[in-house]
């Protein structure tokens, strides 16, 4: 029985190996020589200013937001272009349709002014 989850457990191993393996020698073998540049709170090349409660303009998680829903297009895209001679033109018109929801969602955006950064 243990015989078929083997390879799934050395493929675990592994993949732990690799992800904590580099944090542990860098941490068993860097330097450590902390000071007062090293310790201060860096935001963004400036000093920091306020405090981390600080309120963000709304517009950066627009930006954001619009970014993952157009770059999650592009997702579809591609496997959908991949296969398509094998789903037929059933799968043709409903990527139309997707595309269509897409196009009008970009052209209220546009229209609302989302896209604009001031």
């Amino acid at each position: 029985m243990i015989d078929n989850y083997l390879p799934i457990l050395i493929f675990i191993l592994v993949g732990i190996l690799v992800g904590v393996g580099p944090l542990v020698i860098g941490y068993l073998l860097g330097p450590r020589r902390p000071d007062s540049e090293k310790d201060s709170p860096y935001e963004c090349g400036f000093e920091a200013f306020e405090t981390a409660r600080l309120k963000f303009d709304v517009r950066y998680y627009l930006v954001a937001i619009l970014f993952i829903v157009f770059d999650l297009e592009i997702a579809f895209l591609f496997p959908w272009a991949l296969v398509l001679q094998e789903l037929g033109i059933y799968a043709f018109w409903a990527m139309v349709v997707f595309l269509g929801i897409l196009v009008v969602g970009f052209i209220y955006e546009w229209k609302k002014g989302a896209l604009e950064w001031e």
